[in-house]
């Protein structure tokens, strides 16, 4: 009796190891993506506008593309910021880079001023969205630095900088109006600014979502990496299946659960849009279904890495392809 439940127990696991194997995660690192979704989404609900994550603008000074973490835009201002994930205490260098010592074991980290990078970020946005039509008045652009981490404390220099938005001020912030700002963004400049036109803030939304930008790549679990997909791999009848789904016609993929087609055969469901800058997201009449194999694979290379990694389709929730 035992020893049938057993040898019962060993072969579901072996099946569901080969036709459901949603669990192969290669293991890289989505903190830093998944700390800008989640201040993105609380900027949003903060002061409603619209946040955009991942961008890679053209920075003609270097001839490369500048990252942008988060951008939110409401009609009063346009908000540039870095979100910096950073754990343990963390001071100002002699060289003006910030210092984070995480505990006695870890040597400390050395980053590159915040302040330096956020203010050349602005100007890059600034010309960039001037090339493309919607100049700002100045001061409608501003920059901030948050650090969303609980477990990161600020020394005194860093901490009252009032471009810094530290855990505990961004969960104690509260909107003064919805698509203004509250008092700790009032308090780094002078003056007040003019309301957007919808007009204005629709096309300003418009040319932020059709900037460049880094895929997205969602898996189970609710875990974000930013990154570039690169392509699919799989046995000839699935890349047969798959070859129009390339990124010049597709904006995003869905991934469904796989099911069974009789014993011995399951398949993962693929949704995908198609790409169309004249609108935004796809109705549900607008997505279209192609299925493959469950062992199919794609090749994604994150952001933060150097190499290309090789993903199963079945642990993915979805893929949003930047433009």
């Amino acid at each position: 009796m035992w020893v049938q439940i057993i040898c019962g127990m060993v072969v579901y696991k072996l099946l569901r190891r080969v036709l459901f194997d949603d669990d192969a995660v290669p293991d890289v690192d989505s903190s830093d993506s998944d700390a800008s979704f989640a201040v993105a989404k609380r900027l949003e609900k903060l002061y409603g506008g619209k946040t955009v994550v991942g961008l890679r603008i053209p920075d003609p000074d270097t001839g490369s593309r500048q990252h942008i973490d988060v951008v939110l835009v409401t009609k009063r201002e346009v908000m540039v910021v870095a979100v910096r994930n950073f754990f343990g205490f963390v001071e100002v260098g002699k060289d003006g880079s910030w210092v984070c010592t995480g505990n006695k074991k870890q040597k400390p980290e050395i980053h590159p001023d915040p302040m330096l990078e956020i203010s050349r970020q602005v100007g890059i946005l600034q010309s960039y969205l001037e090339q493309r039509g919607a100049p700002l008045p100045e001061g409608h652009i501003i920059g901030r630095i948050v650090l969303p981490n609980p477990n990161c404390r600020l020394a005194y220099s860093i901490a009252f900088q009032p471009e810094v938005i530290s855990f505990e001020k961004l969960r104690e912030l509260k909107p003064e109006w919805k698509g203004g700002v509250s008092s700790w963004i009032k308090d780094a400049f002078h003056g007040s600014k003019s309301v957007m036109q919808d007009g204005s803030y629709q096309k300003l939304s418009f040319i932020l979502g059709t900037s460049p930008m880094w895929d997205c790549l969602r898996l189970k679990g609710g875990r974000n990496i930013l990154g570039e997909f690169l392509e699919f791999k799989g046995n000839q009848d699935d890349m047969q299946a798959l070859r129009n789904l390339k990124r010049s016609k597709v904006s995003q993929f869905i991934i469904q659960k796989p099911t069974m087609l009789g014993f011995g055969r399951s398949r993962i469901q693929i949704l995908y849009s198609h790409r169309d800058y004249r609108s935004e997201g796809a109705s549900a009449s607008a997505w279209n279904e192609v299925s493959v194999k469950p062992n199919t694979e794609f090749l994604f290379q994150p952001s933060n890495s150097k190499k290309p990694l090789k993903f199963k389709l079945s642990s993915a929730v979805s893929l949003t392809l930047g433009a």
